[in-house]
């Protein structure tokens, strides 16, 4: 593959660096002297585990390896607990952190590796968060996958929130390369920090999860922190909350306000908001059918992974795969209000989760909120609730409950109240 060579082409008459990073920016002219390892030991077909981040070292490093046709296994250190069942998982042969280069031992083989090597294409495998099991190691025909980026499209200055082992940070990476943009890596993913880096870089776009708009909105920092260059505020890996898209879109009128949907199993899919305060969307683009069957959005898409490394195939005999992705209908838009895991049973009342939290987060003082089913001998289930108040605001119960009361139907009501901290995991998604 001759990807730094496709793109260093692109980039001959573009005098601003592709990657802005607190070491240092980076420039396609720059590319051989930021790399840190020696790579030349590494052979084509070889699965390689990259430890880093939107650094210009780490960057520089992985078009290296998507060009000798290696099968890419991106990492970061904030799953290093994580890292020797993902190396053994992946089947991988080299581990590359820095300027270290470290060989397994690894006596194994996978069919659909094999496929990769005999077609001389590199491969990138990503892993799903593991929240119903272990994590499962995706694996994709990069070089099928890198097509999707040939299509110009606008060039803008992106921050990339997302992060490096993430499909979404990938595809922010790829499409901004190809369309001779411009990525800020943030020194971290806090509110302060992010925003001080869209205003000091002049930031348009800035992709990012629900859980990040929320605690950005709770913040008190917008709209006066929010850069007028801001253009569009990208959102998914996640399902939003109407009350919160809401009051950013007041907050923010001249910011579009974009969902995304995507799975690493299925790539990234096209997507096309109702309108920018709607969580209604459409799902296609070329190569892509959708259908709900049961309620569930299941979804065919050429641009599909070839298959896990670690678990049996999740398409079945047509290619469809099931999201759990429980989805509301109109028209030809879809609006997801949560997953099959979610759905919580009283007494033979259904609902979900998301309907107890939606009216909770319109409970002044609730930054976070997360309801859950737990297992109930008279009913069959309950619903609990954890809160996370605004700073240091103090949450009155018995005020909470008469406001809840006012608007849930009792079933709905939690029977256990918890004011703590509500679980956030390191790509800022609600755990």
């Amino acid at each position: 593959m001759n990807l730094i060579k496709i793109l260093t082409e692109r980039w001959e008459k573009i005098d601003h660096p592709f990657l802005i990073h607190d070491t240092g920016a980076l420039r396609f002219g720059d590319i051989k002297s930021a790399i840190a390892a020696d790579l030349d030991d590494i052979q084509p077909g070889e699965v390689v585990a990259l430890i880093g981040d939107f650094d210009p070292a780490t960057i520089a490093t992985m078009l290296r390896l998507i060009d000798k046709g290696v099968i890419l296994v991106p990492l970061t250190t904030d799953t290093i607990m994580q890292h020797e069942y993902f190396f053994k998982s992946s089947l991988v042969d080299v581990v590359v952190h820095g300027s270290s280069i470290k060989r397994i031992k690894n006596s194994q083989d996978h069919s659909l590796i094999k496929e990769l090597r005999a077609k001389k294409h590199a491969g990138l495998v990503l892993f799903s968060t593991g929240t119903t099991g272990r994590p499962k190691a995706i694996l994709h025909d990069l070089t099928f996958f890198l097509k999707r980026f040939e299509t110009p499209r606008p060039t803008l200055k992106t921050i990339n929130f997302l992060l490096f082992d993430h499909i979404g940070g990938l595809n922010t990476l790829f499409h901004t390369l190809f369309n001779k943009g411009t990525i800020v890596a943030p020194k971290s993913r806090n509110v302060i920090d992010i925003l001080e880096a869209c205003n000091t870089h002049k930031v348009e776009v800035l992709p990012t999860t629900p859980t990040f708009l929320r605690m950005m909105l709770m913040s008190g920092l917008i709209p006066d922190k929010v850069p007028k260059t801001l253009k569009i505020i990208t959102y998914g890996t996640e399902r939003m909350d109407q009350p919160t898209l809401s009051q950013l879109c007041t907050l923010l009128p001249t910011v579009d306000f974009r969902q995304t949907f995507g799975m690493s199993e299925l790539g990234i899919v096209r997507v096309k908001s109702e309108a920018r305060n709607s969580l209604f969307m459409k799902i296609g683009g070329e190569g892509v059918a959708t259908r709900v069957i049961n309620q569930v959005l299941e979804i065919r898409s050429d641009s599909r992974m070839l298959g896990y490394l670690n678990a049996p195939s999740p398409f079945d005999n047509e290619g469809w795969y099931h999201t759990k992705d429980i989805v509301e209908v109109k028209d030809d838009y879809y609006k997801v209000i949560g997953r099959t895991s979610e759905v919580i049973n009283v007494g033979g009342l259904k609902f979900m989760a998301s309907e107890v939290e939606r009216v909770v987060l319109e409970y002044a003082k609730v930054a976070l909120a997360k309801a859950e089913g737990k297992e109930n001998p008279i009913t069959g289930q309950h619903v609990e609730l954890t809160i996370q108040p605004i700073g240091n605001s103090e949450i009155d119960k018995t005020d909470l409950k008469i406001f809840l009361s006012s608007r849930l139907p009792s079933h709905m009501m939690p029977k256990r109240l918890r004011v703590k901290d509500v679980e956030v995991g390191h790509r800022y998604k609600k755990m």
